[in-house]
């Protein structure tokens, strides 16, 4: 630890050995207005973490925490290709992620009822292009957290883990070495146990992600153990605050009442369970505000509500780890009534609607030029494309709720994140399917687990659009119920269950194995044990709810829609991609105007062809072919004379390239003079007979007939 004086501040450091380099972390060096503030360093990359501490909002009934994370271009060197917005603005998708990332884990651990405003931002101020940053993020977050005196039950710590060819687990990679890898897995943790998991991966099994995921959690042990030092050395003030909860007289009075009122009929099947529950709310409603005016009951309503939904909530958790009775009868593993059709929308390239309990999602597939996939613009990317895209919207009538409409939140992005991952992995290569693809899920009714939704109608509508997918994927939302030593695994997690659980744990694959998944903890910490188990229960449940996808297609269809554009390939030599394109863009602008396809060229030379005219296709793809032909021996062409000269001519036979025709090879009698035969600008068919070693063709007309 060292200790220097600055500026009035004590710049107090402390720093450890994790996976091969330093962690330091610094307080009092800025942010001296801030309740805390932490300069994490690891290599080249400093994260500023910052911890905002405020009252209590008497306007607001919850906990008004915000946790974001911040990318800054300046930190990779970089300014943004925008044409128009150079400043920072809206956060990227992918800012919007990581900011998830870290608030999943450290929302948990503040006690029920605290309603302080605070504020998180993770600020990344330089970025080692050696490994992404949202690890050190995680950790000056958390850090920041320690030092306010708040009742935050941390330290937290992440990493992001990758399994490499040899089977061993690897982290602080960068974006192209984690491509590579067969697990993308990020791990977040306390000193006891996994708060939250997030992960894409290559059909990895249910036992490789365990063993992935404990390796995670021991190694971030250093990291935890650094933010307790520096806590230690800063020991801060605790803070003083009121933890908001129900009236304990009203929690027990509803408790009481509604304990007498839930039946066994309440255990049937949603909708008639939901709306048999709110009708026992209006009943509470009625009957409590008996003998009240307006005003004394507008008071205390909301305590009534709220001790309504602890008391329901506590009833839940009752009948499952007393009776193993979930709120709609159904038993601990078993999958709500599944149903799924597609081809429901006819000028959709591919569309389907997956069905399971009250839960409802829609999917769109659309196809396009490989031109229409989307340019990433970030502080980690650089010219970067998004070929695959699924959008996730959830408005508020899937809820029975009146909601403004609006751009997507953080929710909406992480859920259309996760089933887009869950694809991505069975997904054709650009050269086997050149296409563009969005895949949008339109949610139409919620009651829990809308992510796997989108996962299983995406696939389906993505196999009705003919995507030669290398494998269908489903996917299963699992719960918890934690009880002392006791715990109780729930299989296709519905709302109530969510809501009174302990774990939200979403798992897609194939039948070979995991390709995405994404848990979060309300408790503080899980063992590992547990997460297996529930990995090889959800696989189960995967396997389930495949089978009933595949009953309604059972595999991708062998034709496109008739409304989706065609699209023809060529793989050429890079080095003529400048023939094609020519002087400032001429070639490929003529060749698409005359045509009218779409033409879209690939740095490893990929060229694609979009249109729906198949004759004006094939004669923009015979046009490209002839500007990148390679010259073979032994092949006829039609050629053009160029030039004369006394031992022979010269043949233009592809663009840009000669042949010496010499006068011998014109014809089978002897000739005096070239001009006999042939003149400038003759059209002549003529075979190429030899290359030699300088690259200079010779070609011949005689035994080729002339048309």
């Amino acid at each position: 630890m060292t200790k220097i004086i600055q500026t009035g501040k004590e710049i107090i450091s402390v720093s450890t050995e994790w996976m091969g380099k330093t962690l330091t972390l610094e307080v009092n060096r800025v942010g001296f207005r801030t309740t805390a503030s932490v300069l994490a360093k690891y290599g080249d990359t400093i994260v500023l973490g910052t911890a905002q501490t405020g009252p209590v909002n008497p306007n607001l009934d919850y906990f008004p925490l915000s946790i974001d994370y911040e990318e800054k271009f300046y930190a990779a060197g970089k300014i943004s290709g925008s044409r128009f917005i150079k400043r920072e603005g809206r956060p990227s998708d992918e800012a919007v992620l990581i900011g998830r990332l870290i608030d999943r884990p450290l929302r948990p651990l503040f006690p029920k009822g605290y309603r302080n405003e605070l504020q998180v931002v993770a600020s990344v101020l330089s970025m080692d292009p050696g490994f992404r940053p949202d690890a050190i993020a995680m950790v000056a977050a958390s850090a920041a957290l320690m030092i306010t005196g708040a009742p935050f039950d941390g330290p937290v710590a992440g990493l992001r883990v990758g399994l490499n060819a040899s089977g061993e687990f690897t982290t602080f990679l960068d974006r192209e070495a984690m491509k590579d890898n067969q697990l993308d897995l990020f791990v977040a943790g306390s000193k006891t146990g996994v708060m939250m998991v997030e992960a894409g991966a290559s059909e990895v099994s249910e036992n490789t992600v365990a063993e992935a995921i404990a390796w995670a959690h021991k190694n971030i042990q250093p990291a935890i153990e650094l933010q307790n030092k520096l806590r230690a050395a800063i020991a801060p003030t605790e803070q003083e605050y009121e933890l908001v909860k129900p009236d304990e007289e009203i929690a027990k009075t509803v408790e009481t009442w509604l304990n007498e009122k839930l039946t066994e009929d309440f255990h049937c099947p949603y909708p008639q369970r939901s709306e048999m529950i709110h009708e026992l709310r209006l009943e509470l409603y009625e009957k409590f505000s008996e003998g009240l005016s307006d005003d004394e009951w507008q008071e205390i309503k909301d305590e009534y509500g709220e001790a309504f939904a602890l008391a329901l909530h506590k009833d839940v958790r009752k009948n499952i780890i007393e009776r193993k009775v979930r709120p709609d009868g159904r038993d601990l593993t078993e999958i709500r009534p599944l149903s799924s059709e597609v081809s429901l929308l006819p000028r959709a390239h591919g569309s389907s609607l997956f069905t399971r309990g009250l839960t409802q999602a829609m999917n769109i597939v659309t196809l396009a030029p490989l031109s229409f996939a989307q340019l990433v613009d970030t502080m980690e990317v650089t010219d970067g494309e998004r070929r695959y895209m699924h959008h996730y919207n959830a408005p508020g009538y899937t809820l029975g709720e009146v909601r403004r409409l609006g751009s997507p939140g953080r929710r909406e992005i992480g859920h259309g994140y996760l089933a887009e991952r869950a694809l991505t992995a069975v997904l054709p290569s650009e050269e086997d399917f050149p296409y563009a693809i969005r895949s949008v899920t339109e949610i139409m009714s919620q009651n829990g687990s809308t992510s796997m939704a989108a996962t299983c109608s995406s696939c389906l509508a993505l196999m009705d659009a003919g995507v030669p997918i290398t494998a269908p994927v489903s996917g299963v939302a699992m719960g918890l119920m934690v009880d002392g030593d006791n715990y109780y695994i729930l299989t296709d997690l519905a709302d109530q269950e969510d809501f009174a659980g302990d774990m939200d744990f979403k798992v897609t694959g194939t039948a070979k194995g995991i390709t995405a998944l994404q848990m979060d903890m309300k408790v503080h910490g899980l063992p590992i044990e547990i997460l297996k188990k529930a990995l090889d229960q959800a696989k189960d449940g995967r396997a389930e709810i495949l089978k009933s996808m595949l009953a309604t297609l059972p595999e991708p269809r062998r034709e496109l829609s008739p409304y989706a554009p065609r699209i023809e390939k060529l793989m050429i030599n890079p080095e003529k991609i400048g023939a094609v394109i020519g002087k400032g863009g001429e070639v490929i602008n003529k060749i698409t105007s005359e045509t009218g396809v779409i033409i879209d060229i690939k740095e490893n030379g990929l060229i694609t062809f979009a249109g729906n005219d198949p004759e004006k296709m094939q004669i923009a793809l015979e046009w490209v072919k002839g500007l990148v032909e390679e010259p073979e021996v032994g092949k006829i062409y039609t050629g053009t004379v160029v030039a004369i000269k006394d031992f022979g001519a010269f043949v233009n036979i592809l663009p840009g390239i000669d042949g010496m025709l010499h006068i011998s090879q014109i014809a089978e009698r002897r000739l005096n003079s070239v001009e006999e035969v042939l003149h400038l600008n003759d059209k002549i068919r003529v075979k190429l007979t030899a290359i030699d070693d300088r690259g200079k063709l010779s070609l011949t007309m005689r035994d080729v007939k002339q048309s």
